[in-house]
Formats: C-alpha cells, sequence, structure tokens
C-alpha cells in the first residue's frame, strides 16, 4: 500500500469519529461545500510556490492538496481507487483526444 492509499483510508476511517478528536473528522463534519473550499485554498497555496519557485514549501503545499483532494473526494463518497481507476483507463491516451471525447 502507498502512502496516498494509507493516507485515503485514514481519511476514510476518520468520516465517523468525534470532529473533537480528529482535523479530518472536523473538516467532514463541515459538509462537501467547506471541504471542497478548503481544497481550493491548499491549491492556491501551491500555485505560489510554484510560481516563488521554492521547491521545499512547494512539496510542502503539494502534500496539503493531495490531503485536502482525499478529504473533498471522501465527502463526496468518491474512492481514490475510483480516481485511479479513471487514470488507469486514460492511460496511453493523448491528452488533446481524452480532452476532445468530453466535449
Amino acid at each position: 500500500m502507498t502512502p496516498l492509499e494509507r493516507l485515503a483510508a485514514t481519511i476514510t476511517a476518520r468520516k465517523g469519529a468525534d470532529p473533537e478528536s480528529s482535523w479530518t473528522a472536523k473538516l467532514l463534519a463541515k459538509g462537501p461545500e467547506k471541504c471542497a473550499e478548503k481544497f481550493g485554498e491548499e491549491a492556491i497555496e501551491a500555485i505560489i510556490e510554484a510560481v516563488k519557485g521554492d521547491r521545499a514549501r512547494l512539496t510542502s503545499e503539494a502534500a496539503d492538496v493531495l490531503y485536502h483532494l482525499l478529504v473533498m473526494l471522501a465527502a463526496r463518497d468518491v474512492a481514490l481507487d475510483d480516481v485511479l481507476a479513471e487514470l488507469a483507463r486514460r492511460e496511453g491516451t493523448s491528452g488533446i483526444a481524452e480532452k476532445a471525447s468530453r466535449g
């Protein structure tokens, strides 16, 4: 199991936890919209670090983005395995062709 898969499993396990005992449970208790908002904030922070060119800060922010993406997915009951399956389905397909297939 990869670190990302372990993180996704931990997030799933925290869905029913007491919000006072877990940051993840606290985020999930606020609902999918708040989870999406937090993901957006973290993505912007990663963009800022990418523009600045600070590798260490970008690495840290990218980890935050991945965590908050997984929380947002969990809030809408989308499993990491579903996302990975979609990536596998797209593998070997030109990005231009894949985007055109979505209309």
